[in-house]
């Protein structure tokens, strides 16, 4: 019987480590569970799609009989976005993947999927909080009240499912609220994982993503959809113009064998009217009380 012998490049497998990647990042991305996923640019050339987002028409009118209905103009605004590409590269040299406890080629996978995710959840939270409807609650600083006046302007008449990201620095000041119902003392049907709590209708989500502009945190309310119509669509959309790429090559110099992970996407806000920023004043760090002199 011939001796088999175990090579590098049996070890690493491209298709096998894009599969691991991809898994883990569909999870790992926070702000893809109410997100519309685009893959209508794969395998199609170009990389700049147009998305409409259709005007409701108006209720239907009376006609009386024998007479004539007046036309209406189908409208429809559009958002256009870019596709780019972004990249995480691990290096792995010949002593730890023959050598190594545990599993590096399993862990690069996870550490690429990671990053990417990190990536396109960073771009999703920009394109959020540059979004037209703006609460300017910027004298206040995060409460029933605030949120409250930011979440009346999407003029609803059917309350929906909203969440709301916050900055980690404004959840003291939260939990403080009275009106703020915490998720450790009342059973929350959570939509997203992050969740600490509910108030105002809307499910509170931290995350560093928030930005903090010359002393206020925009802070995106987005409001879900159980349903999606052409008419109706989610709030923001990820398009994928290729699905997570994995790749190998290794430096025979320098004995490293280098995976690269890239991702080719986009990400746009499709319907204006379901995503609210509210603009709230940064709450001011407690101040630590001066020792008591001694005597």
């Amino acid at each position: 019987m011939a001796t088999e012998v175990s090579k590098l490049a049996n070890m690493i497998d491209p298709e096998v480590l894009g599969d691991m990647v991809s898994a883990t990042l569909d999870s790992a991305i926070k702000f893809q569970p109410f997100a519309h996923i685009d893959d209508s640019l794969v395998g199609v050339p170009g990389s700049t799609i147009t998305m409409p987002a259709w005007s409701y028409i108006g209720d239907a009118v009376d006609v009386a009989e024998g007479g004539s209905v007046e036309g209406t103009l189908l409208k429809a605004t559009s958002t256009t976005a870019t596709v780019k590409k972004v990249a995480k590269s691990v290096h792995l040299t010949d002593e730890a993947l023959l050598s190594a406890y545990g599993d590096p080629i399993g862990e690069a996978a996870t550490q690429i999927a990671k990053a990417i995710a990190s990536k396109v959840d960073a771009d999703c939270a920009a394109v959020l909080s540059a979004a037209e409807t703006v609460y300017n609650g910027s004298t206040d600083v995060i409460s029933y009240e605030a949120i409250v006046n930011a979440v009346d302007l999407f003029g609803e008449e059917d309350q929906q499912p909203k969440v709301m990201f916050i900055h980690p620095k404004q959840v003291t000041q939260l939990r403080l609220d009275a009106d703020f119902r915490d998720i450790n003392r009342y059973p929350i049907p959570v939509v997203m994982s992050g969740v600490i709590g509910e108030i105002a209708g809307c499910q509170i989500v931290p995350s560093n993503r928030v930005k903090l502009t010359s002393g206020n945190y925009l802070c995106p309310i987005v409001k879900l959809s159980s349903e999606e119509t052409d008419t109706d669509p989610r709030a923001f959309t990820i398009i994928r113009k290729r699905d997570t790429l994995v790749e190998s090559e290794r430096d025979i110099k320098s004995f490293v064998t280098t995976i690269v992970g890239s991702m080719h996407y986009a990400v746009a806000i499709t319907n204006p009217k379901k995503v609210v920023v509210a603009k709230l004043k940064s709450v001011p760090p407690t101040p630590t009380p001066d020792p008591t002199p001694g005597t």
